[in-house]
C-alpha cells in the first residue's frame, strides 16, 4: 500500500465540494489516513510551492492559496500516487475528461479544486510542511 496527500484548494472549498470530492475518494477505494483543515499563511504556502518560486505565476499562486481553507488528506491504497493522479485529471481542466475531479470542479488552471503528490519524494515533503 502506497500514501498519498491531496489538497481540496480554496476555490472547491468556498464552492462546498468537499463532501463530494471525499466521496470520489472513498469510491475509489482510498482509505483516509489523516485530514485536516486550515489556511495557509504565506510562509507555508511559499515552502509548501518552493519549487515554483521562480516561475512567473507563483505570486498569483501564493495569493489564491491564501485566500480560504484548504483541506489536506493523506490517503492510503494501492498505487496511490498515480491512481490519484490520474482520478483527479490535467491541471488545466480544458484538458480533463468530465468525470475527473478537475474535470467536474476545476474552473481554470490556477483555480483547479484540488493538488495532488506527484511522487513518494514530492508526498514525503510536502506532508512534512502540512502535517509536520
Amino acid at each position: 500500500m502506497e500514501q498519498t496527500l491531496l489538497l481540496i484548494k480554496p476555490d472547491a472549498t468556498k464552492a462546498k465540494n468537499i463532501g463530494e470530492i471525499i466521496s470520489i475518494l472513498e469510491s475509489k477505494k482510498f482509505r483516509i489516513e489523516e485530514m485536516i483543515m486550515f489556511k495557509f499563511t504565506p510562509e507555508l504556502a511559499e515552502r509548501f510551492y518552493s519549487e515554483h518560486n521562480s516561475k512567473e505565476f507563483f505570486p498569483d499562486l501564493l495569493m489564491f492559496m491564501t485566500s480560504g481553507k484548504t483541506v489536506a488528506i493523506i490517503l492510503t491504497g494501492k498505487n496511490a500516487i498515480s491512481r490519484l493522479r490520474h482520478i483527479i485529471g490535467p491541471t488545466d481542466p480544458e484538458m480533463c475528461e468530465p468525470d475527473t475531479i478537475r474535470g467536474k470542479y476545476a474552473s481554470s488552471m490556477r483555480r483547479n479544486a484540488v493538488h495532488a503528490s506527484d511522487s513518494e519524494e514530492h508526498f514525503l515533503a510536502e506532508r512534512r510542511v502540512i502535517f509536520g
